[in-house]
C-alpha cells in the first residue's frame, strides 16, 4: 500500500529475504533485508544499508546508507538509533506478521476473481 521498492542502477540492488513485512508507504531502497525483519510504515531505507535477521525497524525511521545493523534489536529514529533488545516473543511477532500478510493476500486475489 504505497510502498517504494527501488535501486540504484549499477550501485545498490535491493534484495530482501523470506518473512519480512514492509509497512504501508515505507521506501525500500538499493539495500538488503534479511530474514525475519519488520519495516514500519513510512521508515526509509536507502542505498547499501544491511538490515541482518530478527529486526523491527519503527515506523517512521530513517536507515542511513550504508548503515549495517545488528540482530536482534530494535531500531528507530531519523537516523535509525538502537532502542532495545527483542524478546522471543517480538522475533516469533515478526513471523507471525508475515504469515498473516501472505493470508490477506489470499483473500483479496480471492475476491478479484469474482
Amino acid at each position: 500500500d504505497g510502498t517504494m521498492v527501488h535501486c540504484t542502477y549499477n550501485k545498490a540492488a535491493t534484495n530482501i529475504g523470506d518473512y519480512v513485512t514492509v509497512g504501508h508507504n515505507a521506501i525500500v531502497h538499493g539495500c538488503t533485508i534479511h530474514n525475519n525483519v519488520l519495516v514500519g510504515m513510512g521508515a526509509k531505507l536507502l542505498d547499501l544499508c544491511v538490515v541482518p535477521d530478527n529486526v523491527i525497524i519503527a515506523a517512521g525511521s530513517l536507515v542511513l546508507e550504508r548503515t549495517v545493523l545488528e540482530s536482534g534489536y530494535l531500531y528507530a529514529g531519523a537516523p535509525v538509533r538502537k532502542i532495545k533488545p527483542l524478546t522471543e516473543e517480538h522475533i516469533k511477532g515478526i513471523r507471525q506478521y508475515a504469515d498473516y500478510y501472505q493470508m490477506y493476500s489470499g483473500w483479496y486475489r480471492a475476491e478479484a476473481e469474482k
